[in-house]
């Protein structure tokens, strides 16, 4: 379980990654398209700042449970 809580949070960072690559490739010609990606890139970030907290507080827990 912990594992796949682990890949999930890559996922996240590598959509953010495609999206940030996506903002800089096409800022000039496709400025309005763009926001979209602003958007997924945000929306990403933070969900893997929050995925790998929830990870971190399950793993203590589990942790603390044993002991």
């Amino acid at each position: 379980m912990i594992k796949i809580l682990k890949y999930t949070e890559y996922l996240y960072l590598a959509v953010a990654f495609f999206s940030l690559y996506r903002i800089f490739t096409d800022w000039n010609t496709n400025r309005e398209g763009t926001y979209l990606f602003i958007f997924f890139a945000l929306v990403s970030i933070g969900m893997f700042l929050f995925r790998r907290n929830y990870r971190k507080k399950f793993e203590q827990r589990k942790q603390d449970n044993q002991q």
